[in-house]
């Protein structure tokens, strides 16, 4: 998916020490959406959590949009033209409907519920996302995850993944990245990272055993859920500082929950992110921005959409200024 919200946010977070907290108690602070209107077309509105003031990533985790459900009859679904992306990589998730994948590395999927699609952008790379005429409700989360500065450049790359999902204590877990509750994804990372579905039945808890190198991010797609001894409303994310080697998760309403958690060591290097690129500096940004409106061979070309590709946005009339986490305690 494209950032393309108008004065794209410009981020750029510093490295920081920090301590550790007690194992015992998982301090929950709660971020909020803000809606975010894609264009394009077939124009839809997403809820974005990552990046914001208060927290810029989760591990390396640093950009979350929480979209649908929508009727693509009413919205007209999602298309988004072929756009760029330098130094990360996108995880597409959907809960309902389908998108189809077309890249310039080649490849041509479909993203379905309960399958993993990541695509590495590393050095450059584009590509196009479509719902397909079998979509009727539009419904999931995109994800981005920085690369650190020794693979940033890497090539281009897409995987396909279809987690088993795992049965415990009134749970359905799908773990697309990383591992958790005994499952473990085959998918390769490049820092250590966290990504799984949770599915809670009504009235039921769970705790899950965690990494505590990791800080954690809950996306509550639907449902009354409490984590630890926060209440979480829909796309509201749930932030757990690292230390903490237990999640309690709890559905209490009488309808089934659904969330995305997240997770991964914290991510402490600098990285400026303005559009579709993350980089080390402005000059990094302004280079790639140069890069695609020049049609370079940098992104490659996407075949198979029938339209034009989208022009990035004009550049702040400024460097663009350092934005990081708060200091970790």
């Amino acid at each position: 998916m494209s950032n393309v919200e108008a004065g794209p946010v410009e981020v750029r977070r510093g490295s920081r020490m920090d301590g550790t907290q007690s194992a015992r108690v998982a301090r929950v602070d709660v971020l909020s959406p803000r809606d975010v209107p894609l264009g394009g077309p077939r124009a839809m509105t997403v809820r974005r959590t990552l990046p914001q003031r208060a927290r810029t990533l989760i591990g390396a985790w640093c950009f979350a949009d929480h979209f649908g459900p929508d009727d693509v009859s009413e919205t007209g679904g999602m298309d988004v033209a072929p756009h760029p992306h330098t130094g990360l990589q996108t995880v597409s998730w959907l809960f309902s409907g389908e998108i189809e994948h077309r890249d310039s590395l080649g490849s041509h999927a479909f993203v379905r519920p309960g399958e993993l699609n990541l695509m590495t952008g590393g050095h450059g790379i584009s590509h196009s996302e479509v719902s397909t005429l079998r979509t009727t409700v539009l419904h999931g989360v995109q994800l981005w995850v920085a690369l650190p500065g020794e693979h940033r450049d890497t090539e281009r790359d897409f995987q396909h993944y279809v987690p088993e999902p795992v049965r415990v204590d009134g749970a359905e877990i799908r773990v697309f990245l990383g591992a958790l509750g005994g499952a473990a994804s085959p998918v390769p990372t490049f820092t250590p990272l966290l990504g799984a579905e949770v599915v809670l039945e009504p009235r039921a808890a769970l705790t899950l055993s965690v990494n505590p190198r990791f800080e954690h991010g809950v996306l509550v797609d639907r449902g009354d859920v409490r984590l630890a001894d926060t209440p979480l409303r829909t796309a509201e994310l749930g932030y757990v500082h690292r230390g903490t080697d237990a999640l309690t998760l709890s559905n209490e309403s009488d309808e089934t929950a659904r969330m995305v958690l997240l997770g991964g060591t914290p991510f402490e290097e600098e990285i400026v992110m303005w559009w579709n690129f993350i980089g080390r500096s402005h000059e990094d940004i302004v280079q790639a921005r140069a890069d695609w409106q020049n049609l370079s061979d940098r992104f490659g070309a996407v075949d198979g959409y029938p339209g034009e590709r989208l022009a990035a946005p004009v550049l702040p009339n400024a460097v663009i200024t350092p934005r990081g986490n708060p200091p970790r305690d």
